[in-house]
């Protein structure tokens, strides 16, 4: 997983898993969740807001500017888990354990550019009921928050090499100054 500047970022699995996840956090809601329902606004907003702060960071020209908003779409995806963590909770289903072979399954399970979640039949056989269906998306949120981690690793030893934007920018103004006098 590398960072690219411009719109690279659908070349980022961090964009397609968000992507999935937010599909499916669409249906799960839609599904089990009031529509009226506050819960089910900031359960889609929480998953919307992920996938679209890799977009927006990624994007961007400033390094800084792509740490900061990478952090938002964590934050987002470890709201999302908790929410889906308290679904389970609240309605007395179990968790499944990291080790547990259907988490293994899901786990490895990879995410790829121009596939929907309807693609992946590993995710598909596990939208049949509640339980089943919370735990496939705590698991993939969980992937996608150590994804993420990973990604912030890499843009931070970015900025610590290269420096952010308006540094370099500070920086190619002293060189024109210098040069011009």
């Amino acid at each position: 997983m590398t960072y690219t500047s411009g719109p690279g970022y659908e070349k980022l699995i961090v964009y397609w898993l968000a992507t999935t996840i937010y599909d499916l956090t669409v249906v799960f809601c839609d599904r089990y969740i009031d529509r009226r329902s506050c819960t089910h606004d900031q359960m889609v907003q929480a998953a919307r807001s992920g996938k679209q702060n890799i977009v927006e960071g990624s994007v961007g020209k400033s390094v800084d500017t792509n740490l900061k908003l990478t952090g938002v779409a964590r934050n987002s995806f470890s709201e999302l888990l908790e929410d889906y963590k308290d679904y389970l909770r609240q309605k007395d289903l179990v968790l499944w354990s990291k080790n547990d072979p259907r988490v293994l399954q899901i786990r490895a399970t990879r995410d790829l550019q121009n596939m929907t979640y309807k693609s992946y039949k590993t995710y598909m056989s596990y939208t049949n009921n509640p339980e089943s269906f919370c735990n496939l998306l705590i698991t993939l949120c969980s992937k996608e928050g150590y994804l993420l981690d990973r990604l912030l690793v890499v843009n931070e030893e970015k900025f610590i090499r290269e420096g952010g934007f308006k540094e370099n920018l500070f920086k190619k103004r002293m060189e024109y100054r210098t040069r011009r006098s």
